[in-house]
Parts: structure tokens; C-alpha cells; sequence
């Protein structure tokens, strides 16, 4: 590790060091740590879609199989059998990675159109299911029943740590082995297959890292919430904010889903107003961003800078 990487690496514990302190003195008010709870979780998925689509070529539209996943395993963690919330997390990770295992097997043939389809219709398999399932209330969903609940500067806590931990394991991943596999495989699969990279362990050991944390941030998302439902658990508009975020920010960037996280979550509260309109204004936004701006604020100002 050269000089500039420790000052960095210093410089980022000692951001997030402040950022935690001033979340738990009384500084915050409890809407500034909503606001950047909802952010640092945002940043998080954003990462996660960023590290699959940008990163590994693998344009996923099913995230939201593990967001709903891990939201139902907190409820009924905490409402059935009266666990504590971070059992709940554990075993929504827990069941996620299961699942992820199993769908990196059964879809690791499949590339481009053909893996975002199927990671869409297993999102809404998935939906379909529990809105159906007696034991998880069907469409009435369930109620996150936590005694006492946790504060917001817990849930603000919480989501700066996973915020925190995520970045730095994408960071480490991409300047590891795995991480110059994932780049050839994103170029030409082919090309990486000849080079000697076992591409089907790198989409499994990817497609698994990016379940567990976007389960736990989906964990987060949900004791905040309070309740979860079907529509609200496998809903499509995960999928929707993930793109968002990664497009405005940046795809195949580090500080991309950054910015793209900050941007959704303010164009969040102004299109909160509207929302019949929300995602039809989120892609009136979008659209002009790809032919203008394809490689998104954080790549157009590099693209300048050089």
C-alpha cells in the first residue's frame, strides 16, 4: 500500500469517524439523519448494482429479490418468534446468500438481456409468492414489532457503518485479482475465458456479495419502515432507483452512486408530491442524462478534467 492509499484510507475512516460522532451527540436533528440514512442506503445498493452492471457486466433487474427477502425475514424474525432485529438481518443475509447461490447456478449461462429478464421475473415470482403465502400475512403484509424500537440515530448508525464497509469492498475487490476478472469479463466474456478467468465462479462470488449487502441495506430500509408488503418488498422501483442512481452518478464508477444516491434522495422529496408521476419524471430525467451526459456527472466531469 503506497503513501497516497494510507493518507486516503485515513482520510475516509476519519470522514466516517465524524460523520457517526455527529449522528449520535445531538447535533443531527432526527430529519438530517433521515435524509442521510436514506442516502448512505441508497449509496449502498447504488454500489451494488454499480459492482454487477458497471463493474461485471451483469445488468441485474432483480435487486429487489433480496431487498424483500431480507425485509420479510426482519419481520418475521422480530414479530414471530420475538428475535432480536439484528437476528432478523443475519438471517435475511443468511437466506439471501442461499438464494443468490442458487440463481448464480441456474442463471450463470445467461448473459446480457437475457440475465436481466430472468433476474426481473424472479424478482416478480418472488412477489407473487408471499403476496399469496398465509403465514406471511398475503397482501395484508407485517409489521416489524421491535421493543424498543431503535432510534433513528441507531438506524442513521447502522446505515453509515454498511455505507461505509460497502465502499470499501467494492474499492478492495476491484484492486484485487477478482476485480480485474470482473473488468474482461465485462469487456468480452470470451476474451476472459481464453485469459484463464473462470468466469462462472467470478458471476457467483459477484452476484453473492451483491445480495448480502443489498439484503442488509433492504434490513435497514424496512425497521425504519416499520411494516412491509409484497409490493412494497418486491416492487420493481428498487430496480428503478438502483439504475437512477448509477446512471446520474456514473456507471463503472466509485464516487458515482455517491453523487446518484444524494440526487435521487432530493429528487425523492420534491417528486414526493406527484407520486403518480414520480418514475415517469425520473425517466424524463434519465433520458436526456444517457444522450447528453452518457457517461454521467461523476465520468463527464473526468472525461473534462483530462
Amino acid at each position: 500500500m503506497n503513501k497516497k492509499m494510507i493518507i486516503a484510507s485515513l482520510i475516509y475512516i476519519l470522514a466516517g469517524a465524524i460523520l457517526l460522532v455527529l449522528g449520535n451527540v445531538g447535533v443531527m436533528s432526527g430529519n438530517v439523519m433521515r435524509y442521510a440514512m436514506r442516502i448512505f442506503l441508497y449509496i449502498t445498493i447504488g454500489q451494488m448494482w454499480n459492482l454487477l452492471s458497471g463493474y461485471a457486466g451483469m445488468t441485474s433487474l432483480g435487486q429487489q429479490t433480496f431487498i424483500g427477502i431480507a425485509g420479510y425475514s426482519v419481520a418475521m424474525a422480530t414479530t414471530v418468534y420475538k428475535l432480536h432485529y439484528y437476528a432478523g438481518m443475519a438471517i435475511g443475509v443468511a437466506i439471501s446468500v442461499v438464494a443468490a447461490l442458487v440463481l448464480s447456478v441456474l442463471l450463470q449461462n445467461m448473459r446480457g438481456m437475457y440475465f436481466a429478464i430472468s433476474t426481473l421475473v424472479v424478482a416478480e415470482a418472488f412477489g407473487t409468492f408471499f403476496l399469496s403465502w398465509k403465514y406471511v400475512g398475503r397482501g395484508a403484509g407485517m409489521t416489524v414489532t421491535v421493543v424498543p424500537y431503535p432510534r433513528i440515530n441507531t438506524l442513521y448508525s447502522l446505515a453509515l457503518v454498511l455505507c461505509m464497509i460497502t465502499v470499501a469492498v467494492v474499492y478492495l475487490l476491484l484492486q484485487s485479482k477478482l476485480g480485474l476478472g470482473l473488468m474482461a469479463m465485462r469487456d468480452d466474456v470470451d476474451a476472459a475465458k481464453s485469459l484463464g478467468v473462470n468466469t462462472d465462479r467470478v458471476k457467483m462470488i459477484v452476484y453473492i456479495i451483491a445480495a448480502a449487502f443489498t439484503a442488509l441495506a433492504g434490513s435497514i430500509f424496512f425497521i425504519n419502515k416499520g411494516t412491509i408488503y409484497p409490493e412494497s418488498g418486491f416492487n420493481i422501483s428498487w430496480t428503478i432507483s438502483m439504475v437512477f442512481i448509477v446512471i446520474i452518478g456514473g456507471v463503472g464508477t466509485m464516487e458515482g452512486p455517491v453523487v446518484g444516491a444524494v440526487v435521487y434522495v432530493l429528487l425523492e422529496e420534491i417528486l414526493a408530491h406527484y407520486p403518480g408521476l414520480s418514475n415517469i419524471i425520473l425517466g424524463c430525467i434519465t433520458i436526456p442524462v444517457i444522450l447528453f451526459m452518457p457517461k454521467g456527472i461523476v465520468g463527464s466531469i473526468r472525461y473534462r478534467n483530462r
